[in-house]
């Protein structure tokens, strides 16, 4: 493929971005239960606490000044930095604003198993992977924009529960990921140009889509069907935390 053609391809794979997952979408339409809401919060922190720890395996396979100057700004984004908050303290507050307390979120308490493990994967991958196909794998990036907005435009009405101060997080991607965006394309357009790097590109972008829905999954089954895990054995959180950190 050419550069556009390839480029097009990337965006394609939009259709596949967990916008689509049924969970997701009782979320922007006002379907879920404050547990549902509080559960996706929850699992979805031990995301974003792994995001920096992805970008730090990045920037450590990297042998490019350039783009380690650049690309350690998403770690500043989400860690933050001469006193200003990051992702990470405005999730906090995210989880605050829909009544869990700091305290059970850092503790990770809620966070299943199939979430940690799809996480893991891809911490896993960006840390054994060529830095330019981590680096493109984070492409999902190409359609956070429109996922951050749909929660701004509809939660404050779904779900008047949840308060002001918990939106932060939403508004700062909003830039942040239009920035790393062009980043993250750049370097995945100069890069694969071949047909087999192309199609293996289009297939890491797949695995991160993967995961993602993953994520989604195990919510479903623990917060949409009560179904969590070990639930025809006992009604306690049993599975293990975080024992490999």
């Amino acid at each position: 493929m050419n550069r556009d053609a390839f480029e097009q391809a990337l965006r394609d794979k939009g259709r596949l971005y967990h916008t689509e997952h049924p969970y997701h979408r009782a979320m922007y339409e006002g379907r879920c239960s404050r547990k549902q809401i509080q559960g996706w919060v929850a699992n979805r922190f031990y995301y974003q606490i792994n995001i920096p720890l992805k970008d730090a395996a990045i920037l450590a396979n990297c042998p490019d000044p350039d783009v380690r100057r650049k690309w350690v700004q998403r770690i500043l984004d989400h860690d933050g930095f001469d006193g200003s908050e990051g992702g990470i303290e405005a999730w906090l507050r995210l989880g605050e604003a829909t009544g869990l307390s700091r305290e059970e979120v850092l503790s990770q308490e809620h966070v299943l198993p199939g979430v940690r493990f799809a996480v893991d994967a891809y911490v896993h991958f960006a840390r054994r992977a060529d830095w330019r196909e981590a680096a493109a794998s984070s492409l999902t990036e190409l359609f956070a924009p429109k996922i951050h907005q749909s929660r701004l435009d509809a939660w404050p009405t779904h779900y008047p529960w949840i308060e002001e101060q918990g939106y932060t997080y939403f508004r700062k991607r909003l830039t942040e990921a239009r920035r790393d965006v062009a980043h993250g394309l750049e370097i995945t357009l100069d890069t694969f140009n071949t047909e087999a790097q192309q199609q293996r590109m289009l297939n890491i972008l797949q695995f991160k889509l993967d995961i993602l829905w993953s994520m989604l999954d195990a919510m479903t089954m623990a917060y949409e069907l009560d179904r969590p895990p070990f639930h025809t054995v006992t009604d306690e959180k049993t599975y293990h935390r975080g024992i490999f950190s």
